[in-house]
């Protein structure tokens, strides 16, 4: 019989882990190949701890592997998924980063599940990046929260995270036992930002399974308390984020935000073809930086175009629900932690107007 990888994995599915499990279910095999009879992998373990702990697990893997008929050599690394385990919560000061370490390994989970205490989910989503999607979810929520409602915000763009800045807030969460984060506040509104538990300009390099083993996280170990709506600022495309909240969160349905050109329509198509094949609602679409007005001279331009997003909600039959200006002001705000939504400004209008649409559809 000739040595297959799901011979391989059959095999370490009998190496039992301390509780229960095994290699194979707890998802701990990385890397794994084979060929001319050599089989090489990586046990990732939990912590460093747990991996110096597991040398007879990394024995008895190769022991069974090195039994079957074919296999010449066996070479396994076992490497540490993170640091060692944390200090106990009770030696964990009000000062001190939270010890629950965001970006995991998933846990299993049967079906789609909501979030405990949040009537609804809303997914600002977009094809491609460049159309002020994250924008539109700050805005979108302060504007909510204006209006009375008791609104999250997430910013699910794990390799960009843009709603510290927007939102004016930089500083980490608590996390008094060291289990469950306490989220950050502000303008009205509930936060929650890898870019809070990672250094300012550090680059989060993750793979798949990582990423949404820390989308988990932040949707079931945040204290969210109770929302009307937790707004969810994703990542453009359609990625792994997109797909895991997509096929695990009950989520109410998703805005999508595009610019009027063709380029970024295209794009927008591929989120919309994305949301229906997981059979999440697409409430409507948003047009941004659909015109521009000169603050000097009161000159209107549609410099992206115009009317092309409107077109594009009728032929897949929803509404346009708000068609945003583009405006050095809505930018300006944003980078100084003030969305313009939550000022007195002429262009705090339009957010209003989409907070007012979603409450009164029932959505929000």
């Amino acid at each position: 019989m000739p040595v297959t990888q799901d011979l391989i994995m059959a095999t370490l599915k009998k190496v039992a882990l301390p509780g229960g499990a095994n290699l194979v279910d707890a998802d701990l095999v990385r890397a794994l190949t084979v060929q001319d009879g050599t089989i090489s992998f990586v046990i990732e373990a939990p912590d460093a701890a747990t991996a110096q702990s597991w040398a007879h697990i990394e024995s008895e893997a190769k022991a069974a592997l090195e039994a079957l008929e074919g296999v010449e050599k066996v070479s396994i690394v076992m490497t540490a998924h993170g640091p060692s385990a944390p200090k106990p919560a009770a030696q964990t000061s009000s000062g001190e980063p939270p010890s629950l370490k965001i970006g995991r390994h998933p846990t299993p989970q049967q079906g789609k599940q909501g979030v405990p205490g949040v009537k609804h989910i809303l997914a600002i989503a977009s094809g491609k990046g460049g159309v002020g999607k994250s924008t539109v979810s700050a805005n979108l929520a302060v504007a909510l929260a204006r209006q009375g409602r008791k609104v999250g915000l997430l910013d699910a763009d794990i390799y960009g995270p843009s709603q510290p800045r927007m939102m004016g807030v930089n500083k980490r969460p608590a996390s008094p036992d060291g289990k469950t984060i306490e989220p950050l506040h502000a303008h009205g509104v509930t936060l929650m930002s890898i870019g809070f538990m990672i250094p300012d300009g550090e680059a989060v390099v993750w793979r798949g399974p990582m990423l949404m083993g820390a989308m988990q996280q932040m949707l079931g170990q945040v204290a969210w308390g109770e929302l009307d709506v937790l707004l969810i600022d994703m990542p453009p495309g359609t990625g792994d984020v997109q797909l895991t909240l997509g096929q695990k969160t009950e989520l109410t349905g998703a805005l999508v935000v595009s610019t009027p050109q063709d380029v970024a329509l295209i794009d927008a198509r591929r989120g919309i073809s994305m949301f229906e094949k997981l059979k999440v609602p697409v409430l409507g679409l948003i047009e941004n930086m659909s015109t521009y007005v000169c603050p000097n001279c009161g000159h209107e331009e549609h410099i992206f175009g115009h009317g092309g997003v409107a077109d594009e909600a009728a032929k897949i039959g929803v509404p346009l629900l708000a068609e945003l200006p583009l405006a050095l002001e809505a930018r300006l705000a944003g980078d100084n932690g003030v969305p313009v939504a939550a000022t007195d400004s002429p262009l705090a209008a339009p957010y209003e107007a989409l907070a007012k649409r979603l409450v009164e559809t029932g959505v929000a």
